[in-house]
């Protein structure tokens, strides 16, 4: 996991400015067009009111300290009556203690439940009414390119911005992270962590996680946000709930931090403490194989680290290393092993 890029405040204006009549347009239909009569239909502030803001307690010696920081902030997603809030798991992983807001100002004290690394969901339960109307969850697989969607992060009507949809796709991350259908949307919202994207019934499709430079994936440039597609959250909702983690050892995890460069994967940081420091990769290493096969690119390689088996497996890795080409064996576990988790109470 690396340090996700930080909100831009002083763009926040001038986009939401810009979009202002285009926003009513699509407010119009998120708010009125799913319903046949005005009165049944929420009003915009009640729509987001279960869009919070959360800010959380980092454990001393948390691993991801050094990346993400001992206090961290972010927006997230009130989802049932009982106070149950999701957001973007880089916001509260190895917290010891969390506060949530609510658009009106009531702050009230939340218990960290669990942390997906497979997906990045992150899950909060507060410990007190907030009185706001929770998000139904859609179906983020009926999304197309070219949707008209909204992004609404904590603040309220103020941070909310219309955009599209410009694909849906892979995405790799190189601190050994891949979605298979990860959404991207276009302009960029400058508060984007834990943000809600709500399609055209107002429901949550997606949950805010990066700001990416290329959101099309055809090198056009143009901005915008990944957001992870709720689809992916029921099948281990039930597990972070009762167990704070999904059942079963999950992915072998090594702590590398890769990127691929010309077609080549040059390991960029080796997380102190891991599997992979333990078997003496190093900073400026190049992977060229795994179990004996070449990886074609960053997905491939993830690929066949996660094909030789689950977490505690033993990936066989051929690197170069300082010119010469090595063998390594990495006794891989699981991500949250490694990770100082530990409850509110």
């Amino acid at each position: 996991m690396r340090n996700p890029p930080r909100s831009n405040a002083n763009v926040t204006a001038s986009v939401i400015a810009a979009s202002v009549m285009r926003m009513l347009a699509v407010l119009f239909a998120v708010i009125g067009g799913a319903c046949t009569a005005a009165a049944q239909s929420p009003s915009l502030d009640e729509l987001i009111s279960g869009v919070v803001r959360i800010k959380t307690f980092i454990n001393p010696d948390g691993r991801t300290l050094q990346n993400l920081g001992r206090e961290r902030e972010g927006s997230g997603i009130v989802i049932d009556g009982a106070g149950l809030v999701l957001t973007i798991g880089y916001i509260m992983v190895e917290a010891h203690a969390a506060e949530v807001t609510s658009n009106d100002g009531r702050t009230v004290p939340a218990e960290i439940l669990g942390y997906d690394h497979e997906t990045g969901f992150g899950l909060l339960r507060t410990l007190a009414p907030l009185k706001v109307r929770p998000m139904a969850m859609g179906k983020s697989a009926d999304l197309k390119e070219l949707d008209p969607v909204l992004i609404a992060s904590f603040g309220g009507r103020d941070m909310v911005l219309p955009v599209d949809v410009m694909a849906r796709r892979e995405f790799v991350g190189s601190w050994e992270y891949m979605l298979a259908d990860a959404i991207f949307t276009s302009p960029p919202h400058p508060a984007w962590s834990g943000a809600a994207l709500i399609n055209h019934k107002g429901e949550l499709v997606g949950v805010g996680s990066l700001v990416v430079g290329d959101t099309s994936g055809k090198g056009d440039g143009r901005v915008g946000n990944m957001f992870v597609p709720i689809d992916a959250l029921p099948p281990i909702l039930a597990d972070l709930i009762a167990n704070g983690r999904i059942s079963g050892p999950g992915r072998p995890w090594l702590g590398l931090t890769t990127e691929e460069t010309r077609g080549r994967l040059f390991v960029s940081r080796v997380t102190p403490d891991s599997p992979a420091e333990k078997s003496g990769l190093r900073r400026g290493d190049v992977i060229v194989g795994v179990a004996g096969a070449a990886p074609k690119n960053l997905a491939d390689f993830y690929r066949k680290v996660w094909a030789v088996g689950s977490a505690g497996v033993t990936v066989p890795l051929d690197v170069m290393q300082d010119q010469e080409k090595r063998h390594v064996d990495v006794k891989s576990i699981d991500r949250l092993d490694h990770l100082k988790l530990k409850s509110t109470f």
